[in-house]
């Protein structure tokens, strides 16, 4: 098997890339790296030294795959599935890229900025940070629940790159700031992706790995339950 995937079951961008893998079936080694082991992480950080997770190993064509939309592109190229997740169409493959960063740069990072802010000392708390994170979710919902009127996902009638970039960002930021059901495009948009075959697959591989989640208590029950 060439494609070899260094990713952690409950991060969230590593969801994004393992959702694309899913959909279309591709078959890959999956290593579980943790960044706090250095005998887990030394196999990935000889590869790719910035050590981020996740990064996709093409042993058959000697390449080093690292960055979630960078990832999802390469195997579209060269280990394309049934399923394309970049259309042909330039403007609608522009318009999936798009939604794709959005959902990456205005729901996952301020979601990770709040997670991560939680797991510091008290004295390195950045609560001016964490207040623009939540101002920016809020933008972002509202942005995204215009944008989904009359439409089944981000790109339109077709399952995108930038669908597989939405359901990590907003299962994680729903415990933080709930969409929920003040923004009812948005909340039933999520309703389609969690019942999608890869996503299932991909929340229940997490499953195990919630209690390690600093928010798992705001994690809904058919998810986690202590």
């Amino acid at each position: 098997m060439s494609l070899i995937l260094y990713f952690h079951p409950l991060a969230s961008f590593c969801h994004k890339v393992l959702i694309a893998l899913y959909e279309n079936e591709t078959r890959f080694e999956a290593r579980i790296v943790d960044l706090a082991d250095t005998v887990s992480s030394a196999d990935l950080l000889e590869n790719w030294p910035v050590g981020k997770i996740p990064v996709l190993m093409d042993t058959a064509r000697d390449r080093t795959v690292p960055e979630t939309s960078i990832i999802i592109e390469y195997l579209q190229a060269n280990h394309p599935g049934a399923l394309k997740l970049i259309p042909d169409d330039l403007d609608a493959a522009l318009s999936a890229r798009l939604w794709d960063r959005f959902f990456d740069l205005y729901v996952s990072v301020p979601m990770q900025k709040i997670v991560l802010d939680r797991l510091r000392p008290e004295y390195q708390m950045d609560p001016a940070g964490v207040s623009e994170a939540y101002e920016t979710l809020k933008t972002a919902y509202s942005m995204v629940e215009r944008h989904l009127a009359g439409r089944t996902w981000a790109n339109g009638e077709d399952f995108s790159i930038a669908d597989c970039a939405a359901l990590p960002a907003l299962f994680f930021a729903e415990t933080l700031s709930p969409f929920t059901p003040s923004y009812p495009n948005l909340t039933a948009y999520f309703e389609r992706l969690l019942a999608r075959p890869a996503v299932i697959r991909t929340l229940e591989e997490a499953r195990p790995y919630f209690q390690y989640y600093p928010y798992r208590e705001k994690l809904s029950a058919r998810f986690y339950q202590p």
